[in-house]
């Protein structure tokens, strides 16, 4: 298999897998993760969360994946937990909760390597906005919309959203969302900076970003850079430039850049190694 996803004849190389409550394909360094519950508004089941999560570990432990999108199948991205469970018993829910490490919660999405991108389809309720909000880039149809009514349902800013919200829209934005549990539409949401991108088709749109991103990017940037933007919300600038210093050292022994150059000189296509 060559590093751009094509096998040695230069085919398209496609793999697919999926669980009960997911289906997942990968080509050409994409991998393409979809909620699969359309008849739910892919609801989420504590079962679907893990399996999610470990999707998502198992995509970004594969050297053929550069990017990973996630999206939702039917009309929905995905409209929060499944609270049916409850006929189960009072305690059903705690199964979101209890007996999971945090490699187990779709908030995974922020510490992996590759850039994670959501195609957000419809209603991101609950969890669901969760998930849109773990993932680096967001691209939203004109029908999405981000729904935060856990003060309206008696619960908490579940999944550590109330950290996720302010680092994207600020302070003040993220107290009247949460404090109202109220429905942000996707041209709001565009607005204050919750979304990058509003269109028609937006897993066409992620995909295309995506693909850029895994043809022309240098997976080793992509994780070191991942790295300095969670940490720059917490740095003060002197450590922040400091530890960027030392980055910039050490990328400099990379292949990367070299193969960069060359290609450029060459005017071929960059071959970049997997990230190590």
């Amino acid at each position: 298999m060559r590093s751009d996803g094509r096998d040695d004849d230069g085919h398209i190389a496609m793999t697919s897998s999926g669980s009960d409550f997911l289906t997942i394909e990968t080509e050409l360094g994409v991998c393409l993760i979809r909620l699969n519950r359309p008849e739910k508004l892919n609801a989420i089941l504590p079962q679907m969360g893990l399996d999610y999560a470990r999707a998502l570990r198992r995509a970004d432990a594969d050297p053929q994946v550069r990017v990973i999108v996630v999206t939702g199948n039917g009309k929905g991205f995905c409209s929060g937990a499944d609270l049916s469970i409850l006929a189960e018993g009072p305690d059903a829910l705690q199964g979101f909760v209890q007996g999971q490490s945090l490699d187990d919660l779709p908030t995974i999405a922020r510490d992996l390597s590759v850039p994670v991108v959501m195609a957000v389809n419809g209603p991101a309720a609950g969890i669901g906005m969760v998930l849109a909000l773990a993932g680096d880039v967001r691209f939203a149809g004109p029908d999405a919309s981000f729904i935060s009514a856990f003060a309206r349902l008696g619960l908490t800013a579940e999944y550590a959203v109330a950290w996720l919200l302010t680092r994207q829209v600020g302070l003040g934005r993220a107290q009247e969302i949460l404090l109202s549990g109220r429905a942000v539409s996707a041209d709001e949401a565009l607005e204050i900076g919750l979304v990058h991108r509003i269109d028609q088709d937006p897993l066409a749109a992620a995909m295309a970003w995506a693909h850029d991103v895994a043809t022309h990017c240098s997976p080793a940037s992509l994780a070191a850079i991942k790295t300095q933007l969670s940490a720059a919300g917490n740095d003060d600038f002197a450590t922040h430039l400091t530890h960027s210093l030392d980055m910039m050292s050490r990328s400099f022994t990379w292949p990367d850049l070299p193969e960069a150059l060359l290609a450029r000189l060459a005017g071929r296509p960059v071959q970049f190694p997997d990230a190590t």
